[in-house]
C-alpha cells in the first residue's frame, strides 16, 4: 500500500516524567493526563499509513514542543503550572535543568520535524486533542469548544489545501469544522511552515464520539484529501 504523502506530528501524547525533574514533580498521573492531549495516542495511531510520523513520550506538562524555546511563561516551553493552573514543581527549576530539558527533549523533536520535511511529504499536520471546554490557562476559559478545529495561522499552508481538508473533515465527522477558533495555530506550524506546508488539527475530547470513531474519521479525511490533491 502506498503511504499518504503526509508528515504527522503528535507532540502532546506523552505521559512520561523526565528523570531530570522527577524528584521535583508535584503532579499526579491524573493531573499529567489532564494537562496533555488525552486520546491522541489512539486517535492518531496512523504511523503505518503516512510517510513520516513524529511523537514523544515526554508529557506536555514538563516539555512543550509547541512553544518557542524562549517562552518561559506559566504555560510556556517548560511550564510552572498546568493548563488547569496547578503547580508543576515543588520549587523553581534551575537554568541548568531547564537547559537539559530543552537539549534532550525539545530540540531533538524539532530536529525530527525538520529532517522529515522531505520531497515525498506534501503536507504536515500537527495533531492534538482539546478539552471540551476551555481551561483556565487558554484562549477561551470556560467556553464550549467545537468538535473539530483546523488552523493555518493565517498562512502556513496554501489556502485551497486548508479549505479542502476542512471540507474532508466536515464530511468525515458529520459536523462543521471551526477554522482558527479557538486555536489559530501554535509554534510548530508557524516555525516549520518555512520548510513545507503545515496545518494544526484539534479534536474535542467530548465523549459523544468514541476514540475509534475519531480515528476512523481522521483516516477517512486524510485519505480523501490526498486523493483529491494528487489527482488535481
Amino acid at each position: 500500500m502506498n503511504k499518504l504523502p503526509l508528515l504527522i506530528s503528535v507532540p502532546h501524547a506523552g505521559l512520561s516524567i523526565p528523570p531530570e525533574v522527577e524528584s521535583l514533580n508535584l503532579l499526579t498521573m491524573e493531573q499529567i493526563i489532564a494537562d496533555g492531549d488525552e486520546g491522541t495516542k489512539e486517535i492518531y495511531a496512523i504511523e503505518e499509513l503516512v510517510d513520516k510520523f513524529v511523537t514523544t513520550d515526554i508529557a506536555r506538562a514538563f516539555v512543550d514542543a509547541n512553544r518557542k524555546e524562549n517562552d518561559f511563561s506559566v504555560d510556556g516551553v517548560v511550564k510552572t503550572h498546568t493548563c488547569w493552573n496547578i503547580p508543576v514543581y515543588k520549587s523553581p527549576l534551575s537554568p541548568t535543568v531547564i537547559k537539559q530539558l530543552l537539549d534532550r527533549y525539545y530540540f531533538p523533536y524539532h530536529a525530527q520535524l525538520t529532517n522529515s520535511a522531505g520531497k515525498d511529504v506534501m503536507l504536515a499536520i500537527d495533531c492534538h486533542t482539546m478539552a471540551s471546554s476551555g481551561p483556565p490557562v487558554g484562549p477561551d476559559p470556560g467556553l464550549v469548544r467545537p468538535m473539530v478545529c483546523l488552523s493555518n495561522a493565517d498562512g502556513t499552508c496554501p489556502e485551497e489545501w486548508f479549505y479542502l481538508l476542512a471540507d474532508c473533515l466536515s464530511e468525515a465527522f458529520g459536523c462543521e469544522v471551526s477554522l482558527n477558533k479557538p486555536f489559530k495555530g501554535g509554534y510548530i506550524i508557524r516555525h516549520h511552515s518555512r520548510e513545507i506546508p503545515w496545518l494544526q488539527l484539534e479534536l474535542s475530547r467530548n465523549p459523544s464520539l468514541s476514540i475509534e470513531y475519531k480515528r476512523n474519521a481522521v483516516i477517512s479525511a486524510l485519505k480523501k484529501w490526498c486523493e483529491t490533491v494528487t489527482k488535481s
